[in-house]
C-alpha cells in the first residue's frame, strides 16, 4: 500500500529523517518507535504532505529552508510532490500528536469537520455512528465544547476526526502522548476495532509497551535513521528493545 524509499528530510543543515525506507502492507498495523527527537513527527508530517506544504510556504516567505528527497509511493502512485488535500482525497489521513482539536466547537462539530471533503451526508452520518461505536465515551459528550474535554477525550476526538475523512491509511502520531493509563487503554483498544474496519494503520510512539501487542511489524529509528526492525515477536525478544522501549531490564 505505502512504500517509502530513501526518504531524507533536512531543516536548513539539520537532518531530521536520514535515508529511511520501509513498506506498509494493506491491513497492517505498523509501529514506528523512537525517543523524543528521533524524527517520528517529521516522518508522519512528510507522509501526510504537511512538510511539503510548510516547505513551499517557507519558500514564498523566504524563511527556513526545507529539503525533501526520496520517493513516497501510495497504491502504486508517486505522491512525493502531492499536497496534503490530495493525499487526504486518496485516503492518507493524519491524526496529529497532542490531539489538536477546535476547542470552541462541540465534539460532534469537530467530527463533522473532519469529514469536510465528503459531500455525501449519508456517509458522514454512518461515519459518526461508527466513531461513537469505537469511542463510546464520546457519545455523551456530543454537545460539549472540545476545549472542555480531557486529554484522553480530545485524543479520541482527534482520531475520530481522522476516521471521519474515510481513510484507507490512518497515520497516528504518538496517540498515547500525555494520556493517563486509563485513557491509553481506551485508545489502544480502539486500534483493534479500527483495524477490523479494513483500515491500515501506521503509528509512532516513544514508549512501545502498550502498542507492541497490536502491531504486525515495527521499526525503530534514532536520529532519523532506521536502527532495527522486526515482527512484534522479534522486537519483544530483543533485550536492547525491552530496555529502551519497555523499561524492562533482564
Amino acid at each position: 500500500m505505502l512504500e517509502i524509499k530513501n526518504m531524507l528530510v533536512f531543516y536548513e543543515n539539520a537532518i531530521a529523517v536520514n535515508d529511511l525506507s520501509f513498506t506498509v502492507n494493506e491491513g497492517d498495523i505498523i509501529g514506528i518507535f523512537g525517543s523524543n527527537g528521533a524524527g517520528k513527527t517529521t516522518l508522519m508530517n512528510t507522509i501526510s504532505g504537511i512538510t511539503l506544504h510548510v516547505k513551499q510556504r517557507m519558500q514564498r516567505e523566504g524563511g527556513q529552508h526545507i529539503s525533501i528527497y526520496g520517493e513516497q509511493i501510495f497504491q502504486g502512485e508517486d505522491i512525493s510532490n502531492k499536497m496534503p488535500h490530495y493525499r487526504v482525497k486518496k485516503g492518507i489521513v493524519l491524526s496529529r500528536e497532542r490531539h489538536p482539536v477546535f476547542r470552541d466547537l462541540t465534539v460532534e462539530d469537530n467530527l463533522i469537520l473532519g469529514g469536510f471533503l465528503i459531500k455525501d451526508k449519508q456517509i458522514i452520518k454512518e461515519s459518526l455512528a461508527l466513531i461513537y461505536e469505537i469511542f463510546p465515551a464520546l457519545t455523551r459528550l456530543k454537545k460539549r465544547k472540545a476545549g472542555f474535554c480531557s486529554g484522553g477525550e480530545q485524543e479520541m476526538i482527534s482520531i475520530g476526526m481522522a476516521l471521519a475523512a474515510n481513510p484507507k491509511l490512518l497515520l497516528m502520531d504518538e496517540p498515547l502522548l500525555g494520556l493517563s493509563p486509563t485513557a491509553q487503554d481506551q485508545v489502544v483498544q480502539a486500534l483493534s476495532a479500527i483495524q477490523k474496519l479494513g483500515l491500515t494503520i501506521l503509528l509512532t510512539e516513544q514508549y512501545a509497551r502498550p502498542i507492541m501487542p497490536y502491531i504486525t511489524y515495527g521499526y525503530i529509528i534514532e536520529n532519523g535513521s532506521l536502527i532495527m526492525s522486526g515482527t512484534r515477536e522479534e522486537l519483544m525478544q530483543n533485550e536492547e528493545v525491552l530496555s529502551a522501549y519497555f523499561g524492562v531490564n533482564k
